[in-house]
């Protein structure tokens, strides 16, 4: 078999559907956030505005980061030197995991080099370690929990999105006295839809389930000290797990676990994806955790913003774009075509300098192709208008549908 003509036909079938995805050769402005530099494949520049950043506060960049990062740097150099068991753990790592269980009022915490990779290990080990453990899991789970509940080889159920009456169905059907873990996330990053944590708890307690909350979207920027969308609704002690990561509204890199301290050791000594890994740099524990202080005693970058994401709501409803209502900082545009998506994106990029990354299958469904905006408190009045202005057009230059006031 021709492997290479295999590839090129598997790729050529990704360009032709228009799912084919592109990255933008981006170099951030220290101090410019959300301005960046791109670099063209002829060797040419421009500038551009960054409209769909995970980086939702501007904490990678925020001056109380940097310099607790550079600081640690001048302490510790560049890397950790090993695995957290042979060397790698720096005392940074370990002052972290205290903030991080004090943020979220658990005993314990341990700290993974990804969101991604705390979800795989930790729901991967929790399932095939505990013996005949059953895992429900949310119709929208992201991969990474997909993942790790497939890589556990535990028996799971599928329960519909956000629905505590299909869970307790689900859960209803199955022996009571088996072990079981309710896996769902706080805010669902392509919707922007929010679970009903208190009613998911209440099913899961009600058949003496373990619960597992992903808060990947939501730390830093909900509750009064950015502990998640748990926190503002006060029930982040009903969870068993509280997962999150280092890499979005904290600025940095890194993933975690907060529990109980007996599980955080459990995993801590069973999971393969956390022993065998090297642990994160110093300086990036040093950074997350002045990201993490300061926000927890900061409400100034997420009450603006919330005030943001309610101008580029506003002014997209006074033109008529449509965009999926949530109660989120994720603005989904739809456009519902892919190849139009692609356009649409490249259009934005090329000639109105506004870097918007075009969201197609198999992230979403076929038909629900959209541009994902995250506001973000240092977008300008400008900045919004000009982005609102270049959709305008190409809305009309496309013969796009209008939502209808």
């Amino acid at each position: 078999m021709d492997m290479n003509a295999y590839f090129k036909k598997a790729l050529d079938e990704l360009h032709d559907a228009g799912n084919y995805r592109v990255f933008a050769d981006l170099e951030r402005h220290c101090g410019g956030f959300p301005r960046a530099t791109r670099y063209r494949e002829d060797g040419t520049t421009h500038e551009v505005t960054v409209w769909c950043s995970n980086d939702y506060l501007g904490m990678g960049q925020n001056p109380v980061v940097t310099e607790a990062m550079k600081s640690v740097i001048d302490k510790c150099g560049a890397g950790a030197g090993g695995t957290r068991n042979i060397s790698g753990t720096n005392h940074y790592h370990v002052l972290l995991e205290r903030e991080l269980a004090d943020l979220h009022g658990k005993e314990s915490a341990l700290i993974f080099t990804s969101g991604y990779v705390s979800n795989w290990a930790s729901l991967g080990t929790l399932g095939s370690k505990i013996p005949g453990c059953i895992i429900y899991s949310d119709a929208l789970n992201h991969a990474s929990m997909i993942e790790g509940i497939r890589h556990s080889r535990a028996e799971k159920r599928i329960w519909k999105h956000n629905s505590p009456e299909d869970l307790d169905r689900v859960l209803s059907a199955d022996d009571p006295d088996r072990p079981k873990i309710v896996a769902f996330e706080s805010v669902y990053s392509m919707d922007g839809d929010i679970a009903p944590i208190a009613e998911i708890c209440d099913v899961a307690e009600k058949h003496g389930a373990m619960t597992y909350l992903d808060e990947v979207h939501a730390v830093g920027l909900y509750g009064p000290r950015g502990g998640g969308i748990a926190e503002r609704e006060g029930i982040m002690d009903r969870l068993t797990v509280i997962e999150g990561t280092l890499g979005k509204a904290f600025g940095v890199m890194g993933g975690y676990i907060t529990a109980s301290s007996d599980l955080i050791d459990f995993v801590r000594s069973f999971s393969s994806g956390f022993i065998f890994s090297t642990a994160i740099p110093p300086a990036i524990a040093a950074g997350a955790t002045a990201s993490i202080q300061h926000l927890k005693e900061s409400a100034q970058e997420r009450t603006r913003q919330q005030e943001r994401v309610a101008k580029v709501r506003a002014k997209l409803d006074s033109l008529g774009v449509p965009h999926m209502a949530n109660p989120s900082h994720i603005v989904p545009v739809m456009v519902g075509d892919a190849a139009k998506c692609k356009w649409i994106s490249d259009l934005l990029l090329d000639h109105y300098g506004i870097y918007v990354q075009p969201i197609n299958y198999p992230t979403v469904p076929k038909g629900t192709e959209r541009l994902r905006i995250t506001p973000t408190p240092l977008h300008t009045d400008a900045d919004i208008d000009h982005l609102i202005n270049a959709l305008n057009d190409l809305w009309s230059q496309c013969a796009l549908s209008r939502a209808v006031a």
